[in-house]
């Protein structure tokens, strides 16, 4: 690592760890709205709301903080770039949560389960990574975690349109699966891109 001769403001670190236990929590509601009746999801719906605002309120406190902070653990683009992406995967989840409930799909093909599960698996990595941000080690396993999940939440992603286009004759409900699934695969790509950027970020610092 390189030395350095002043001291860094580490509450980033901490900042960053909260938001992206907040994904955590968007996930695990997106996984208990899928075996959910159309009222109870209207209830699950109002959580991740509140889990999306408590997502962006994190974003915010680290934008002040980076305002305030003269030194910073590293590049304040990349904590920027990083808060950011974190806040992406947390908005798309909750769009897709809120997609469901809105067209008031009563049920969705099983493989959009798989898709949340890769998910709420890329949102535990993710959340695991954040603290680990302090020394930067141990980190390279959990980015090619990410892109192996990633590589999977696209090949799910193709064989879930291709049975949507296949089995769904009705074409209103075939453009409002279409719209959820897609959206489900832009939350995976934006973790996908906050693995990227804690790799790049890694490489400059070692």
């Amino acid at each position: 690592m390189r030395l350095r001769l002043t001291p860094r403001d580490t509450t980033f670190f901490d900042l960053l760890a909260v938001l992206a236990g907040h994904t955590v929590t968007g996930a695990t509601l997106l996984a208990e709205l899928l075996g959910a009746s159309r009222t109870e999801r209207e209830a699950i719906v109002e959580r991740l709301t509140e889990a999306e605002h408590e997502a962006d309120e994190a974003t915010h406190s680290i934008m002040r903080r980076l305002n305030k902070t003269f030194v910073t653990p590293f590049g304040r683009d990349e904590i920027y770039s990083l808060a950011s992406a974190l806040d992406d995967c947390m908005d798309a989840m909750d769009e897709a949560g809120h997609l469901i409930v809105l067209y008031k799909i009563d049920e969705l093909p099983m493989a959009v389960s798989e898709q949340i599960q890769v998910l709420l698996r890329c949102a535990e990595l993710t959340a695991d990574a954040m603290p680990r941000l302090r020394k930067l080690d141990q980190l390279p396993e959990y980015w090619v975690e990410i892109n192996r999940l990633e590589n999977q939440g696209d090949k799910l992603h193709r064989t879930l349109l291709a049975h949507l286009f296949d089995r769904v004759t009705d074409p209103i409900l075939l453009i409002k699966l279409k719209e959820v699934v897609d959206i489900l695969e832009e939350a995976t790509d934006a973790f996908e891109r906050v693995a990227n950027l804690v790799e790049t970020i890694v490489l400059k610092e070692s």
